[in-house]
């Protein structure tokens, strides 16, 4: 995610739980400690937050940090210790590819991924 749709998205985020939490912007930078324009423009998506201050938000909203930064599961590697061997093989191999044989894995993995595999087709 770009660092300009990722300050949008944290703003986007803030400023839902925020309103959900029925407080104003003032209200919010007072509990995480900084100023409230500077709150204001981070919400607006105007303004990257340091980490430190990512944290405070996310502790004055009652939120995880990642819903801040609207992290999904998915995107978080597993410790490999949940995945299945073949997963666990196939991770390791694609660790080994050059960027441009991955993007040509993904590529043909998008085409596969909608055709039923025999074993799961619906039974009647």
């Amino acid at each position: 995610m770009e660092d300009d749709l990722l300050q949008k998205r944290i703003g986007e985020v803030a400023r839902a739980a925020r309103e959900g939490l029925g407080l104003t912007q003032a209200q919010v930078a007072r509990k995480a400690g900084i100023a409230p324009g500077v709150y204001g423009r981070i919400e607006r998506g105007g303004m990257m937050p340091s980490v430190p201050t990512l944290r405070q938000i996310a502790v004055a909203l009652g939120v995880p940090p990642d819903a801040l930064l609207d992290v999904s599961p998915l995107e978080v590697p597993t410790s490999g210790k949940d995945l299945s061997p073949e997963v666990q093989k196939v991770v390791g191999l694609l660790r080994t590819w050059p960027e441009a044989k991955v993007k040509l894995g993904a590529q043909l993995l998008r085409v596969l991924d909608p055709v039923p595999l025999p074993d799961s087709a619906p039974e009647e």
